[in-house]
């Protein structure tokens, strides 16, 4: 297993820019393929984006598509979510969490462990 803690949340102003930082302890993280999901209040929690073991696949949520640049570092443990020209509808709560999974990386269960989550708040 692996523990993940995020940081970089915070309240921007729409059409600002975040960068959250998400750091796994333990020697397997270069196993897991990693992957940022949010939830807002009275929401389920959705997907945002997925980056494959070795970095070399990513994968969007439409809604973020552009906007949102996810990317890892296996020598530091790392992994990374660059938001751009956040929106006001990008106001959530997230989590990174890692997947032994190579498939459905957009479907929340199939994520073995998760972080305590990071709160993004994006002003009008």
């Amino acid at each position: 297993q692996v523990q993940l803690v995020e940081s970089g949340g915070g309240l921007v102003q729409a059409g600002g820019s975040l960068r959250l930082s998400c750091v796994a302890s333990g020697r397997t993280f270069s196993s897991y393929a990693m992957g940022w999901l949010r939830q807002a209040p009275g929401k389920e929690r959705e997907f945002v984006a997925a980056i494959s073991w070795n970095g070399g696949t990513t994968y969007y949520a439409d809604s973020v598509k552009g906007r949102f640049t996810i990317s890892r570092d296996n020598t530091k443990n790392t992994v990374h979510l660059q938001m751009n020209s956040l929106k006001p509808e990008d106001t959530a709560v997230y989590y990174c969490a890692a997947s032994k999974s190579t498939f459905g990386l957009r479907l929340p269960f199939r994520y073995d462990n998760w972080g305590q989550g990071t709160q993004v708040t994006v002003s009008s």
